[in-house]
Formats: structure tokens, C-alpha cells, sequence
């Protein structure tokens, strides 16, 4: 028998018939060529990996655990390294986090989906950012989510909209990343994070925080947060993936106990547990003492990459483009001229072997096209950014005089 596509078509649930593919992933495809100047990705530099410390630290842990490297393990995570989350916490923010209330994650991406699978129900409402991390609007959409989209200003989203659509909807949840937010680098204000603490105090919702790029700080700004003022309605979602290494794929989820329990039997169901020698290995290596240095590291690089491309830009790009210059993160957030199209940019500059990704999936509204782009300065240096972004200013210059 001759099974054809039409079959297994038919087989699929709705929610992944509907769920979106991330466009980034397939974008990189696309700028794949080592000749291509990439400002896609969302990737950490790989050069600023400390693998000679995660050396000693693995061959710490192998005679530290042995075999224990190896079984089965626990589903909330390696206590220590829970513990060590929680100390964290404590010195950085003065927050009294049980190491119980941390469960140690494939990234905080499968945070986002273990949430979606205790709180969203076919058709739920969800409020989100627009422009949205795209990793979100994903995974909910999976869960089949219905997004609820408020605009973002400079200083977070717009207070007024998210208001009007708060009452308005039924959404139990709001998505958020308040620090350096990827897809647009904004910071929220502290005034803005009181604002809205006020409107979702003792209601029916949730705000889940999503934090990866906290530490990746270029100023002395505080970094606000929702669980300073409504920390029994803040679920926050941590990673290791910025500011260490992504491909170990460690993350965590700080819950309150009775979301954590069903957050438990979500994960057990989906991996049992994390895997424990990365988990042993990254806690070894965060107990040697190098890891700030190694953060402020990738701060001062970081920092210095994205003033070239903010220098660039001024120097190349048409002078109706708009931007916030951000504080921190791995992204900068480009406000075109509403005739441009950032998909034929997109493939107007991909020829002249420059890479990007246009705004279109940062959106949950199900638009087609975007005036708006995202700009990675992370995995350039300052030279390949000033070439890369003369040759994407020539392109829009070329767009916006055919007008």
C-alpha cells in the first residue's frame, strides 16, 4: 500500500496543521553561505564560549559524580544547581525564591511549552507584545492559543491599549520580556512595570516573565521586573543559553507551588527530566567564580558591537529610518518607511549577500508583510557590521527612490 502525503495530511491535529514554522529557521537556510554577512540569527557569540573552563568543569564533574553522570535522575533538576539559582536570585534582586519553586528546563523554550500545556486551552486568550518573540507565538500557537497583541513604545508596551485590551478580552496570561525584549532591544521602564503590576494585581492572570537576556546589560540601568510587585502572578523563565552556552540547553521556571506541581507532571510527561550532566557540568562551572567576569565580557563585546551598527546605520541608512538605540540584549529594532516592503528587502539584500529577518513573524495578527526588521549585532565583528550595513543602506536608498 501507497501512503501519499494527502493521508498523512489527514492524520494531523489542528493545532499543528496551524502552527507556524519558525521563519527564522528557515531564513538561515537561506544565509547559510560562509560569503553571506548574517545579522539573522539570535545566536550568541561562539567565540566568547568559555570552553576551557567548561573543560575543567566537565572533568570536575566526572570525578566529582561518576556514574551518576550517566542515570536517571530527578524531574525538578539537580538540587544544587537549583540552589545555586536561588542564591542568585537572593544577591541580585533580594528575592527569597525556595529552590523548590525552580524547575530546571530544556531551555526556556520548553518552559513556554510546559506552560502552555497546564494554563492554555484550545481558543484561550493570550496577550503578547507586538512585535513578539516569535519562539512564544510558536509554542503557544501550538496549544492553540488566541493572541491578544498590544503595541510596544519605547518604554514597554503601550499602558492605554493594554488596558482597553485587557477588560475587553478573557486572556488569563500576559507574555512578556521586559529586559532588552527580542525582536526590538527595549527595556520597560520601572514606571511602566508599577503601571501595569496595578491593573493585573489580584485579577484573574498571569504574567509570564521571560528573562534570557537580563545580564546582558551595557548600562547600570535596574532591570524591572513584575515579580518586585506581583511575584504570586509572575512566573519567570531563565536560561543559560545568552550568557554561557546554548547547546546544553539548560533553562529553569520559578513558579509558585501549586503551578509547579502540574508543571512537574507536564514535564515528567514530556522528557522525565533534563539532562543531568549538563546539569552537573554547568553547575560545576558556575561554582569556579569566572562566571561574572565571563558575563561582562560579553557585555563590553556585545556593547561595542552594537554601537558600530548604531554608528553604521546613522552613516548609510536613508534618514527616514527609526530606531531605539537599546540598552542591552542582541537586537536592534528597524522602523522603515510604511512603502517598504522588509520581505523584498529581505530578498533584494540576501543578492547582495546580506542577511536579516524581516519583521512579518514578530507579529501574532497574521500579517503578510512588515515596514520593520530585526538586526542581530552579536556575531559580527565591528568591520563585517560597517560592510554589512552599507550594503543593506544602498539597497533601501535604491527602494525608496523608485518610489
Amino acid at each position: 500500500m501507497i501512503i501519499d502525503s494527502i493521508y498523512y495530511q489527514s492524520l494531523l491535529t489542528d493545532r499543528i496543521k496551524n502552527a507556524p514554522r519558525s521563519f527564522i529557521r528557515e531564513i538561515l537556510k537561506t544565509a547559510i553561505s560562509p560569503d553571506v554577512i548574517s545579522f539573522a540569527g539570535g545566536l550568541p557569540n561562539s567565540k566568547l564560549f568559555p570552553v576551557s573552563d567548561f573543560q575543567k568543569a566537565t572533568n570536575k564533574a566526572y570525578e566529582k559524580y561518576g556514574v551518576s553522570l550517566f542515570q536517571y535522575s530527578n524531574t525538578e533538576g539537580f538540587l544544587p544547581l537549583r540552589e545555586w539559582i536561588s542564591k542568585r536570585y537572593f544577591e541580585k534582586n533580594g528575592w527569597k525564591i525556595d529552590s523548590k519553586n525552580i524547575l530546571i528546563t530544556n531551555g526556556s523554550q520548553q518552559g513556554l511549552d510546559l506552560l502552555g500545556k497546564i494554563l492554555i486551552n484550545e481558543k484561550d486568550e493570550v496577550l503578547i507584545e507586538q512585535p513578539g518573540y516569535l519562539g512564544a507565538i510558536q509554542s503557544l500557537a501550538v496549544q492553540g492559543a488566541r493572541f491578544i497583541s498590544v503595541p510596544m513604545d519605547d518604554e514597554g508596551v503601550n499602558l492605554d491599549i493594554f488596558e482597553l485590551k485587557y477588560f475587553q478580552s478573557n486572556s488569563k496570561l500576559f507574555y512578556c520580556v521586559p529586559a532588552f525584549q527580542n525582536p526590538t532591544g527595549v527595556l520597560y521602564s520601572s514606571e511602566k512595570i508599577v503601571q501595569l503590576s496595578d491593573i493585573i494585581r489580584d485579577r484573574n492572570m498571569i504574567v509570564v516573565e521571560d528573562t534570557p537576556y537580563n545580564d546582558i546589560s551595557f548600562t547600570q540601568h535596574a532591570i524591572p521586573s513584575f515579580y518586585n510587585h506581583i511575584p504570586d502572578q509572575t512566573i519567570i523563565l531563565g536560561s543559560f543559553s545568552k550568557t554561557t552556552v546554548p547547546g546544553m540547553r539548560i533553562g529553569w521556571i520559578v513558579a509558585p507551588d501549586v503551578l509547579m506541581d502540574r508543571l512537574i507532571v507536564a514535564k515528567q510527561a514530556a522528557d522525565l527530566h533534563t539532562d543531568i550532566s549538563s546539569q552537573m557540568i554547568i553547575y560545576e562551572y558556575l561554582t569556579m567564580g569566572g562566571n561574572d567576569k565571563h558575563i561582562q565580557h560579553i557585555c563590553d563585546v556585545y556593547s561595542s558591537q552594537c554601537n558600530a551598527m548604531v554608528k553604521a546605520i546613522n552613516e548609510f541608512f536613508p534618514e527616514e529610518v527609526r530606531f531605539v538605540v537599546p540598552k542591552g540584549g542582541m537586537f536592534l529594532w528597524i522602523n522603515m518607511p510604511k512603502s517598504v516592503s522588509s520581505l523584498k528587502l529581505f530578498h533584494d539584500t540576501l543578492a547582495q549577500k546580506v542577511a536579516f529577518v524581516p519583521g512579518v513573524p514578530f507579529y501574532a495578527d497574521g500579517r503578510n508583510d512588515a515596514s520593520t526588521m530585526r538586526l542581530n549585532f552579536s556575531c559580527s565583528d565591528k568591520e563585517t557590521i560597517r560592510e554589512g550595513i552599507q550594503r543593506m543602506g544602498s539597497v533601501l536608498e535604491k527602494m525608496l527612490n523608485q518610489e
